[in-house]
Order: structure tokens, then C-alpha cells, then sequence
């Protein structure tokens, strides 16, 4: 038996993922969003080709600003006292879009399967569409690393966004190898009529501004790419070292006040047994 999408009200290409579980509360992130009712605890600027770890603690803020021009910034987040609960890039395309903007969180890894931390403010979020199919802070792809620029050019360079972040988690007591899919903050990206990755210039202004509120007590750290704006290819026949497209990006930390968080709770995972079908079948 078929069924005919428009009696049902559902289009086959309707969100393949969908539920209450999934829907925010846009009044209290509003809220979390508005500049009043927060104090800054911390700021400082992440400088080219480099990368730093901070730690936001559960309801703060920590917004992510283009200071001086156009720069991606490659994103990791760990819970704070568990860094195998660490944010899942492909289950939040999944959950939320390929690029995300206000209201979209980002989801952590299983067994935990909860948000790491939602998006409360997004000055790019005008950006839209661009003619190209483009948009802005994405999961499509992952962070450069000096293995696949081995592997292209057959060079080395030890400031790709995975050596910067593996850098940077050291002093926390992290690795290469708690280095994770990234979210690709302020990064221009698509699928081409090939369906290949494909990325175009930042289009962030100074000032520009991404902002997370912590759901959980978090580790962040961000790479400040090598590549910029991505103006200037890295590979290929047109690449060459766009180090004049490189800017630094900054980190604030904002605390909020108790009455702008009052109806809000730290997220549960999800209530599954954990049984995985190891233990014997009810029909057997």
C-alpha cells in the first residue's frame, strides 16, 4: 500500500529526524541571548594559525568573534569532567542541519546523546543561501591536518587546525587522538552539482559574532584555520600560503544571572537500557 505525502500533510523530503525531544525553547533562549543580565568573566583573542582550549561552565555563554576580519575557527567540545562525551558532528547534521545557526545545538557522542551546548546569538545568520547553494558554520566537512596535506602535497606543516588543536588540549590532558569532527565556525561551505565539498570565502565582518550557551560543564577549544578566509586555495594549482587572509579570533565568557536561567535544567541522555541485544532474546 502507498500513501499519497500531500493527504498525509509529510513530504518525502521532510527532516528524516523529528520529535518533541527536538524542539527549543525559543522564550528562554531569547532570553540567554539578550546582552543584559550577564557579567564577562573572561576574553582573549586565539592568534593566527594557533589554537587554544578554555573551559565554560554549565549556563554561561561563550561567544566567538571575527576582531579584526574574515577567519574560520574549527570548533571541538568536550564534556569537562568526561572527554569521551565530545561533540558528534554527523548526528547533528542529522538532528539539526548541515549548517547551523540560532536555536540549533549541538549533540554529543553516544552513550550520552544529549547537547553539549545550544546557539543562542548569530550575526551570519542572514547570510542564507548564497547562489552557489553556500552556507555559513558547518558540519559538512572536517579539519585540515597535515596528514591529508601530506597526502596532497607531499609536505609537511605542522599548523593545520588538528595540529593546533592537539596543541592546545595538551595542558588539559588531552591528545591527538580525543581530536574530534569539528563544527566550522564562520566557514562558507556547500555540496557542488557532484556532490563534492566545496568552500568559499568568510563572509564575517569585524565584530561578527557566534554565541553557545554551555548545557553541560564543557572544554571548547578552536583553531584559528591556516587558511584564513579560505579566499586563497590550499590545494590545487591556484594554492599558496594565504597567510595575509589569516586573522585572530576572539573568545568571551559570560556569566549569566540566576533569573535568566530560571526554567532552565542540565540535559538527560536518553533513558536506553544498553542491553545491544547481548543478553538473550524475549522470543527465545
Amino acid at each position: 500500500m502507498t500513501t499519497d505525502a500531500a493527504t498525509t500533510g509529510s513530504s518525502l523530503t521532510d527532516a528524516a529526524y523529528q520529535g518533541p525531544a527536538l524542539e527549543v525553547d525559543h522564550v528562554l533562549y531569547g532570553a540567554i541571548a539578550h546582552e543584559g543580565g550577564r557579567t564577562l568573566v573572561e576574553k582573549f583573542e586565539i592568534p593566527v594559525r594557533s589554537g587554544r582550549a578554555w573551559e565554560v561552565p554549565a549556563g554561561h555563554v561563550c561567544r566567538i568573534v571575527t576582531v579584526e576580519g574574515p577567519q574560520v575557527g574549527d570548533l571541538n567540545i568536550w564534556n569537562r569532567h568526561n572527554p569521551r562525551e565530545r561533540f558528534w558532528a554527523a548526528r547533528t547534521r542529522q538532528l539539526q542541519a548541515a549548517h547551523v545557526t540560532t536555536f540549533d545545538r549541538l549533540w554529543s557522542t553516544l552513550p550520552y546523546l544529549r547537547p553539549l551546548a545550544t546557539i543562542t546569538a548569530d550575526t551570519l545568520e542572514s547570510y542564507g543561501v548564497d547562489a552557489e547553494g553556500g552556507r555559513v558554520h558547518d558540519t559538512l566537512g572536517t579539519r585540515c591536518d597535515p596528514y591529508v596535506n601530506r597526502l596532497l602535497t607531499g609536505a609537511d606543516f605542522d599548523f593545520h587546525c588538528h595540529s593546533n588543536l592537539t596543541r592546545a588540549v595538551r595542558p588539559f590532558g588531552l591528545t591527538e587522538f580525543d581530536v574530534h569532527d569539528v563544527l566550522n565556525v564562520f566557514q562558507c561551505t556547500g555540496l557542488n552539482d557532484r556532490d563534492q565539498y566545496f568552500m568559499k570565502s568568510c563572509p564575517a565582518t569585524p565584530g561578527d559574532h557566534f554565541e553557545l550557551f554551555a548545557e553541560q560543564d564543557l572544554l571548547m577549544a578552536l583553531s584559528t584555520c591556516p587558511g584564513g578566509d579560505l579566499s586563497v586555495p590550499l590545494w590545487g594549482p591556484d594554492a599558496h600560503d594565504p597567510i595575509e587572509v589569516c586573522h585572530p579570533i576572539g573568545i568571551e565568557v559570560y556569566k549569566l544571572d540566576d533569573a535568566v536561567l530560571a526554567g532552565w535544567s542540565a540535559p538527560t541522555s536518553p533513558a536506553y537500557g544498553g542491553g545491544h541485544g547481548l543478553r538473550a532474546q524475549p522470543w527465545e
